[in-house]
């Protein structure tokens, strides 16, 4: 059976000790989908994507990916079934170049052996410059070609955040998580951001799942909103039927329903 870029999640559960951080929730996201997890500071939103990146155990319930369980695998294997994502907190090494960043990603793709990187064979020397053209490859789509020889530290914080996702990119993901990438983001770095994510799932023909506070972001731009709230999923759909559901509007977004 053909892998798709189709995510299952059902009756998810997550606890630390006696917290119940995420109580059974289930959605699902279709390929090629713009999709948002929004919900109130404390929610269980980050909990989620690191129980679907394997960074969390989960409790019970299941996650299916292209038709595939992921749930309580390790990172490296959800990595290369396809899901890659980045972090609230910008994780770049920022001593090291652009370019250098991006090359880092793909170290666990590389083919070459040991004795191989060692003696610089021709295999080494082939693989490492085909390495260095996907990751040109990658800041081009994220418009950043002329930043690649910078030190990641020094370029603007939008910039840096656009690092981020081309580095999720180097591994040809087929669904990637954005937790919160408009943090910290003035309003020409936010609509950059928002046409760059547009033109992304466009072009790769990906599924995008973010975690986002800006509202304006999320309903000009995704197609499909999961509400979280104390840890559950309390509304799911479109930006207009979320915008106006009752529970939603108590929990998060404040105000009458229209």
């Amino acid at each position: 059976m053909q892998a798709t870029n189709n995510l299952q999640v059902h009756d998810l559960c997550v606890s630390f000790g006696g917290l119940q951080a995420v109580n059974k929730v289930s959605f699902s996201l279709k390929p090629e989908c713009l999709g948002a997890l929004i919900g109130p500071n404390g929610a269980g939103k980050t909990t989620v994507f690191n129980a679907l990146t394997g960074l969390c155990n989960v409790s019970s319930g299941q996650i299916e990916f292209g038709n595939e369980p992921i749930a309580n695998q390790p990172p490296h294997f959800i990595a290369r079934r396809g899901i890659a994502r980045t972090f609230q907190n910008i994780r770049l090494f920022k001593n090291l170049t652009v370019l250098d960043n991006l090359r880092i990603a793909y170290h666990q793709n590389r083919k070459y052996s040991l004795l191989s990187g060692i003696f610089r064979t021709s295999k080494f020397r082939q693989e490492e410059m085909w390495i260095t053209a996907q990751a040109e490859e990658a800041l081009r789509l994220v418009g950043l070609s002329e930043r690649s020889l910078s030190l990641a530290g020094s370029l603007p914080y939008g910039e840096q955040r656009r690092v981020e996702i081309a580095r999720a990119l180097m591994l040809h993901p087929r669904l990637l998580l954005l937790d919160e990438p408009a943090a910290g983001m003035n309003p020409q770095e936010t609509q950059t951001l928002l046409r760059l994510i547009r033109t992304l799932r466009d072009n790769l023909k990906i599924s995008i799942l973010l975690i986002e506070h800006d509202m304006k972001l999320v309903m000009n731009l995704c197609e499909e909103l999961f509400v979280l709230d104390y840890g559950e999923l309390i509304a799911t759909g479109c930006p207009q039927t979320v915008q106006n559901d009752p529970r939603v509007i108590q929990a998060y977004l404040g105000g009458k329903p229209a």
